[in-house]
Order: C-alpha cells, then structure tokens, then sequence
C-alpha cells in the first residue's frame, strides 16, 4: 500500500507515519450502514474502534454524498461529537445536527463543493479532556488548573476531566492517524484548502483550537456556540480572557483561512455573549469582512435541535464553491 507523505513533515517523520498508516488499515475494520445509522441520504461507513498512540481508541462515522465516487475527489469535514450527528435515534438526547440532509440539500442546490464528513466520536468521560485547548489551559493559574482537575463538576456532579487535559494529544491523533488514513482509503482531497474542521460547545473550542496549531492542515473551521467559559460560569472567570489571548497571538493567515462563530441566547448560550463579543474585536482587526463570521440567535439554546436549524450558514460559508 502507498501512502502520499505530507510536504511539512520529516523524513524520520514520514517513515512513522507510513508504518502507523499500515497498521492502522490493518487493524480498522468497516461498518457500513444499515444498521448502524439510518440517514436520509448517503451512506455511512464506521471505522469501529479506530486505534491511536495518542488517545484512546474511538469510533469514527465516514459520511459518504448519494453521489460519491472514487472518479471523483472531494473535501474532508471533520467533525467532533460524532455520535450526534446524523440519526436522532441513536443519540442519548434523541436529537442530531441533521448533518446529511443539509449537505444534500445544499449540494442539490449547487451551493457548496462536494464533501464527505468525518464524525469523529467523542470519548465520553474524556469529552472535556480531549476539548480544552492545551496551551491556553497552561497559562491558567495553577490553582485554578488544580482545582479544574480535581475538582471541576459537570451540572450532574459527574467530574468535568476524567483525564489531565490532553487536547494536544488529540490533534495528534486527528491530523497524524486519521487524516493520513482517511485520505488513502477514500477519494478526498488532502490540502489545506478543502480540509475543514466543526464542532459545537466544547467541540467549538477544540476547532478553533485546531486551525491554530494546524494551519498548515486546517482551511476553515465552524465553532458553533462556542464554549468559552470552560466551565459552567463566567463570574470571576479567567479562562474566556485566557482563549482570547491564545488566539490573538495565534490566529492563522487570514488570506488562506476562514473562521466561524456563532451562538444562541438561551440556557447555556446566554453566558457566551461577552467573551464571543471580545473575540469578535480580535477578528475585526485582523480578518477582511470575508473570511470571517460571527452569528448571534436570539431564542436558539444550547442544542443539537437549535445547531441543525442554523446548520446551513456554516456550511455555505466554509464549502462554498471555488
């Protein structure tokens, strides 16, 4: 099997990477709906427990357009919470972003490019750990590291980090193992301009975590209501001011880059406003008008139900044709 080794990496790199890629298509099995997922156009192939170096293993749903052929080439969306985005049935909530049938019903419409989506599920009790950008979590002060760590809670009383945070090793595990993999199994194009990344709440954070420590991989990025606050409140919280910083000194060349922010104004929604807002100043000064977007929805909570609603304006602004 041959494998097309990315320009920026090393040699001593390149030959790592090759031999993960073989293990990895030895290793990953396919599923292939149904009776995984029931989804209203398209297939879904499921790469079961894909294994990583870097974090644990997880499922990753391949979403495949009614149209898809290996004649043809198409960009990569990946996509965190990937149990949540397609059928409603199989979700804890009994909700989904409804990911393929707004990419059907804009693709029909000749509004963006073809793609295919990578659902990248999440770990579960590892959700927050894998999320949290990593740099900005170390410029915390260390009490408040602590005391997320050991002490921080979910609204259920269940522990925010399973693990220390480790979203470093996660995008390890996305652009190192699963990029190199999903575009040698299927007919994708690898570049930075048809390669995307989306994801809502924490999942937001770890986008926009990711086009700024991946530049070179990642073109554009959806944050749906983003998750700023890093916890459950903004009062006497230094963490939003915290991501602010990371981005400012690290947003990516807006000339090859777009960004996407949105967010609701209800349930957890409503405590995101300031720090979008502060953001928002950060992007005016440095992005031209069209290579970045910000949203505000009065009403929308903080929802798969409310995402899929708005679901078409990030995917018509990041896969808009060439």
């Amino acid at each position: 099997m041959t494998f097309q080794l990315p320009t920026f990496r090393s040699f001593a790199y390149g030959y790592y990477f090759c031999l993960c890629c073989v293990l990895l298509s030895c290793t990953t099995s396919v599923e292939k709906d149904p009776p995984i997922l029931q989804v209203a156009s398209g297939q879904i192939e499921r790469l079961v427990n894909f294994p990583s170096q870097f974090v644990d293993a997880r499922n990753v749903d391949v979403w495949l357009p009614e149209d898809y052929t290996p004649q043809k080439k198409y960009a990569v969306l990946y996509m965190h919470d990937g149990q949540m985005l397609f059928d409603s049935t199989t979700t804890w909530n009994k909700q989904e972003w409804g990911v393929d049938e707004t990419l059907t019903k804009l693709r029909n419409e000749q509004m963006i490019r073809p793609c295919i989506v990578v659902g990248v599920w999440n770990g579960d009790s590892t959700r927050h750990a894998d999320y949290f950008p990593q740099k900005p979590f170390a410029q915390l002060p260390t009490t408040l590291q602590d005391s997320l760590l050991q002490s921080g809670k979910r609204n259920n009383g269940v522990p925010l980090f399973a693990k220390p945070v480790q979203s470093d090793q996660y995008l390890k595990f996305l652009t190192q193992e699963l990029k190199p993999f999903i575009d040698q199994k299927y007919a994708s194009y690898s570049d930075r301009a048809n390669t995307f990344i989306a994801g809502s709440s924490m999942g937001g954070l770890i986008s926009m975590y990711a086009i700024c420590e991946y530049p070179e991989v990642f073109g554009g990025a959806a944050c749906l209501s983003t998750h700023w606050i890093g916890t459950f409140t903004k009062e006497n919280n230094p963490i939003p001011d915290a991501f602010a910083a990371y981005l400012k000194a690290n947003l990516p060349d807006p000339a090859t880059h777009k960004l996407y922010f949105d967010y609701g104004t209800a349930t957890l929604d409503a405590l995101y406003e300031e720090a979008q807002l502060q953001v928002d100043t950060i992007l005016r000064e440095r992005y031209p008008t069209e290579q970045w977007m910000s949203k505000k929805f009065v009403g929308a909570d903080h929802s798969e139900r409310s995402w899929a609603k708005r679901l078409v304006i990030p995917f018509r602004f990041l896969l808009a044709k060439n």
